[in-house]
């Protein structure tokens, strides 16, 4: 019971980490929402009742045309709690389901949010496409690199619209930060950082395996991911430390900032990437993912740095977490509390300060809902039935999660890759073998 605590502890921690906006109280929703005609409304599910899940849900509630229709998890005492917490907001209670794939069948149901775990959002996402669903699909895009290019290549064949969850495509001060990057003041940008030092996350004691909780659909909820013993330390919230089901620090937070990071500098595909790291504050605990970690990414014409740290909240600059675009003439540093360029200081001839390159922007902060503007592009580009409108497209979280992704191979194998983005191969058969997609339990992959 205390190790449910402390998990129950940390995810609210983790959400109030991603922003204060994202802590909103239910009750509102009833004094925000219209009467608005049968016409009008945009019916939905949500597959994945927990967590950014039930997030993303109430920021699409805000809106008065969407109407919820259906709450699918593996869990009923999810399926319990959730409803009732819409019943505070006057919510008609929805459908309830155990298994996705009936949500696709219901013919009331326009879109999904897909809020499960990573090693499941392939499947959903590409058999919602099939079911001619359209689809908000929480990030990462998937757990593995060739579940990656076949979700590229699947949405890019349907007509569907599919935006991913990297919300920080919607906030205007990432958008005004990167337009400065982009107007080159900086010079020429030889370096660009990114971190998240976490110091709400703690050692996840090791439990023993145990029954399934009553209510649970274990067989469900473990899917494609290898057939183990229920332990709870793989179940809620903390499923993201293993990498059965996800890819750790470096795949949650890092495609949120290396996104910014690829978006800044123009990017896409490294050409070699290595790392080093491991469980250096927390050796003897639960979770596989290390809770330290550096990777290096070689560009054409410049380096992109990655780090975390779990139990330490004192990153680069005074940020526990961020993005730094090191340039010629100055440094912009971006995160979600705004941003600023820190000038460097011209010296012609080494012995005297002439004063600044550039001049120094100070701290630009941005009270706006990155997420509800998010959810609001997505309907946006429903109405318009055009992807061009969406700001985070697949291809955004696809070149994101790759690079991601590519950070942890080069972790796993402890050497230098080097990719070839026209093949889209490795530079060795071990690391190739950490691409694939390893389904279990009669699970296969989709087809395109």
């Amino acid at each position: 019971m205390q190790n449910r605590r402390n998990f129950i502890k940390s995810g609210s921690l983790y959400l109030s980490a991603l922003g204060t906006s994202f802590l909103f109280p239910t009750e509102l929703l009833a004094t925000m929402r219209k009467q608005v005609s049968a016409n009008d409304k945009i019916q939905f599910a949500l597959i994945g009742c927990r967590g950014m899940g039930f997030t993303n849900l109430l920021s699409f509630l805000k809106k008065s045309e969407v109407e919820l229709v259906a709450l699918c998890d593996v869990d009923e005492n999810v399926l319990r709690e959730k409803t009732a917490e819409l019943e505070k907001a006057n919510i008609k209670k929805p459908k309830w389901y155990t298994d996705y794939r009936k949500v696709l069948e219901d013919k009331d149901v326009d879109f999904v949010i897909i809020g499960t775990p990573d090693h499941w959002h392939c499947l959903q996402l590409c058999d919602a496409l099939d079911a001619g669903k359209d689809a908000y699909c929480e990030k990462p895009i998937a757990n593995s690199i060739e579940e990656c290019e076949l979700m590229l290549r699947k949405v890019t064949n349907s007509n569907r619209i599919v935006q991913i969850g990297q919300w920080q495509r919607s906030q205007p001060h990432f958008v005004d930060a990167i337009n400065y990057v982009h107007s080159g003041k900086l010079g020429q940008i030889r370096l660009v950082k990114t971190w998240a030092y976490q110091g709400w996350m703690g050692s996840i004691p090791k439990v023993a395996d145990s029954t399934v909780p009553v209510g649970v659909d274990y067989k469900m909820w473990l899917g494609p991911a290898e057939n183990r013993p229920f332990n709870r330390n793989r179940f809620h919230f903390s499923f993201r430390w293993f990498w059965d089901y996800a890819g750790g620090l470096m795949t949650d937070w890092g495609v949120h900032l290396i996104d910014y990071a690829l978006y800044g500098m123009k990017a896409s595909d490294p050409k070699s990437v290595m790392a080093i790291g491991g469980k250096y504050a927390y050796p003897d605990d639960a979770q596989e993912t290390p809770d330290t970690l550096q990777t290096v990414y070689e560009f054409d014409n410049f380096s992109l740095l990655w780090e975390h740290a779990t139990g330490i909240d004192n990153g680069n600059y005074g940020r526990d977490h961020g993005i730094a675009f090191i340039g010629n003439n100055g440094t912009l540093v971006l995160n979600r509390g705004g941003w600023e360029v820190i000038p460097e200081n011209d010296r012609p001839h080494w012995s005297q300060n002439n004063g600044p390159k550039i001049e120094a922007v100070p701290l630009q902060n941005s009270d706006a809902n990155a997420l509800d503007l998010h959810t609001a592009n997505f309907l946006d580009a429903l109405k318009s039935k055009s992807s061009s409108d969406l700001k985070a497209p697949l291809k955004v979280g696809y070149d994101a999660a790759m690079v991601c992704h590519l950070g942890n191979v080069a972790f796993k194998t402890g050497e230098r890759i080097y990719w070839d983005s026209a093949t889209k191969k490795l530079s060795n058969t071990e690391a190739n073998s950490h691409l694939k997609a390893n389904y279990h339990n009669g699970w296969l992959l989709p087809k395109v």
